[in-house]
């Protein structure tokens, strides 16, 4: 059995900001996979289904940001699993949006939920880094995350999550390399492959007709004769 959680903060007034994209993501994947209805359970949202062969938990921590760790280790007593059982969706910074990472333990490098797992069950799970872009300044940071993603970013947000959705299974089943193809086929389709036809080459232009050299002058004597010619 897999559990995978979506780090974001609980509640309308966070549900579109850039450090909710976790709880995007597992909201997608129990839609489109036919997970069964979201139920308050360990100080959190949870909701049950199947991905391929795998059972799988969805879990989004109804505790706030900072103390996911607390929902997430209450989870995993109950349902007996180790860390490594875990996936945790998160917002990343230092990647670009519509970017993402996956990666096997390593620091939490400032993210609060992240510190907060590391408190409560270790650094020895699975995590999917979903990338948000960065501010540009440290001070900006905290304004940043918890701001609307902007209108421009709707399409790309919409196309990773689509991608996520798609390699879900390949997630779960560890298959990383299948779960990566699977968000690149919605996030960087593939170029014109010769189905679409070729556009037409410019017509050459005619090279004009070389002129031809003028006729040398004729002589007083030539054109003496002419004349006899013509009066004969």
């Amino acid at each position: 059995m897999k559990l995978i959680v979506g780090l974001g903060n609980p509640g309308a007034k966070y549900q579109h900001n850039r450090h909710n994209i976790g709880f995007m993501a597992v909201d997608r994947i129990a839609a489109d996979h036919g997970f069964g209805p979201w139920r308050a359970r360990f100080q959190g949202e949870i909701a049950e289904g199947r991905l391929g062969t795998e059972r799988v938990s969805l879990l989004k921590p109804a505790t706030f940001m900072n103390l996911s760790g607390q929902s997430v280790g209450e989870a995993m007593r109950y349902l007996k699993l180790d860390p490594a059982d875990v996936i945790v969706l998160h917002d990343e910074l230092d990647l670009a949006p519509g970017k993402l990472r996956l990666k096997l333990g390593g620091g939490h490098a400032g993210h609060n939920g992240l510190r907060s797992l590391h408190e409560h069950i270790g650094d020895g799970y699975r995590r999917l880094r979903l990338g948000i872009g960065h501010p540009g300044h440290k001070d900006r940071v905290a304004g940043y995350v918890l701001s609307d993603f902007a209108k421009a970013e709707e399409d790309g947000l919409d196309d990773l999550l689509r991608g996520i959705s798609d390699g879900a299974e390949a997630l779960a089943s560890g298959d990383d390399a299948r779960f990566i193809k699977a968000v690149a086929a919605r996030t960087a389709p593939a170029r014109n492959s010769g189905t679409r036809p070729a556009p037409e080459a410019p017509a050459r232009p005619t090279p004009e007709k070389a002129a031809e050299p003028p006729a040398a002058p004729q002589s007083i004597s030539d054109r003496l004769r002419a004349l006899s010619e013509r009066f004969r």
